[in-house]
């Protein structure tokens, strides 16, 4: 469920209509609902019943201050793979004993950063990365909470681009190593042993490879227990899919999520985490757009719209499918056209979608890309020097913006000229950035 529909022929985000959004920030922008965000982190929550699960919000899924502050007033913490999410989740108020720290590639002072912020664990995916975290803590004179995560081999049978299970896979430490590196963990004075980290992927839209992984997982913290190993949490990671497509089969539901988590792991008396993203925030965002230009093609209709690849990257990535609705409810007897919308952006690859069945689009139609509140925002870029755009926040009938679209003298501030070139010429045409059409 989310809180965008149609009143009086007009999309709304929860009580404000979409398009005085549009009049009054300029297209394109992203726009979340509070009450979406609110009432899926609940949902998640309340299926574990109350029990002690850690539930940390992937910050990579959406990593706007805003957002996070939403969810951490409900009580979850945050999935933090960068000294940067790091430094946004505990800027958003999410107290260190609620993050854990994820991702291959942990820098020396991005772990000092996480030790000083008194993190609840971190994720850790390789032996070497192991050897660096005790050696950072040793010298800080702490020991570092830790999680081994250890790759499964359990294919998610998500896009192969957001598979992570895998044996071939870059994370985590291969599932024959397990047993040593949980005993070269417990031997390294900077680290203090707590649990076992599994994740396969993302987008997973059944419980079959979930159930697979996860039993494995509880096997595998009944050996380590055997062995003298103190295993008291087991980070489950996240995944669990969303519907992105209108009549697919949708994805299961937290609660059978959880009553499978239950039947796999009761026994074992360990504290779960899990780090839910998409789920979350995934419904709770629009991107919205307008056509510039309707363009007739030899054999296709073109909808070119003010939005790009740089703006909205997942269906050049991962040939995602969004939905789209024009802001103004179409007359359901109105014959549907056929179009490739695509972006401004000098790429073949800026397309949204090809051959989409859309109500007629003329220049000036605004439309909504559903499912857009995770993986949206936090992976646009200033290709083509396009400025970010805005992200906007709804709770009821108000609205802010939570991040402004820059004006091009901000994105040329961020260069820096050599001393031999002089200084940056003023830019011609004024500051403002626009949008639009």
């Amino acid at each position: 469920m989310n809180h965008f529909g149609y009143r009086n022929g007009w999309l709304y985000a929860e009580d404000v209509p979409l398009m005085q959004i549009a009049a009054e920030v300029d297209t394109p922008f992203y726009c979340y609902s509070t009450a979406t965000m609110e009432r899926h982190f609940r949902v998640f929550r309340d299926a574990f019943g109350a029990g002690d699960a850690l539930i940390c919000f992937a910050v990579k899924a959406n990593a706007n201050i805003a957002v996070l502050k939403t969810l951490g007033d409900c009580g979850a913490g945050a999935d933090v793979v960068s000294g940067g999410e790091l430094a946004r989740a505990l800027a958003a108020g999410i107290p260190g004993e609620r993050i854990v720290y994820s991702g291959v590639g942990k820098m020396r002072a991005e772990m000092q950063a996480a030790l000083e912020a008194g993190i609840y664990q971190f994720n850790v995916e390789s032996e070497p990365e192991l050897q660096r975290l005790s050696e950072v803590a040793e010298s800080m004179g702490v020991k570092a909470s830790i999680a081994l995560r250890i790759n499964p081999d359990v294919d998610a049978g998500t896009h192969k681009n957001i598979s992570t299970g895998k044996a071939e896979n870059k994370f985590g430490i291969p599932w024959a190593r397990a047993h040593d590196a949980f005993d070269m963990a417990a031997a390294l004075p900077g680290i203090a042993v707590k649990g076992l980290d599994i994740h396969i992927g993302s987008q997973i839209t059944k419980l079959t490879p979930f159930e697979e992984a996860f039993k494995k997982a509880a096997n595998l913290v009944r050996e380590l227990r055997a062995k003298g190993h103190t295993i008291e949490r087991l980070d489950l990671g996240g995944g669990l899919g969303i519907p992105y497509v209108a009549g697919e089969i949708a994805p299961p539901e937290p609660e059978a999520y959880a009553k499978m988590i239950r039947a796999v792991t009761d026994e074992l008396d360990v504290r779960l985490i899990f780090e839910p993203g998409r789920m979350i925030t995934g419904n709770a965002g629009l991107l919205v757009t307008q056509v510039l230009y309707v363009k007739e093609a030899v054999s296709k209709k073109f909808a070119i719209i003010d939005a790009a690849m740089n703006d909205l990257i997942r269906p050049a990535l991962y040939q995602a499918w969004h939905e789209m609705l024009p802001l103004k409810e179409a007359d359901p007897s109105t014959p549907r056209q056929t179009y490739d919308v695509v972006g401004p952006v000098c790429e073949s690859t800026d397309v949204f979608a090809e051959e989409r069945a859309l109500p007629p689009l003329e220049e000036g139609t605004h439309l909504a890309f559903l499912s857009a509140g995770a993986y949206g925002a936090v992976q646009a870029s200033e290709y083509n020097s396009r400025p970010l755009v805005p992200e906007v926040l709804v709770k009821g009938d108000h609205y802010a913006v939570i991040r402004p679209r820059p004006t091009y003298e901000e994105m040329i501030a961020h260069d820096r000229m050599p001393p031999w070139m002089g200084p940056v010429l003023k830019v011609a045409g004024g500051t403002e950035s626009g949008g639009g059409a």
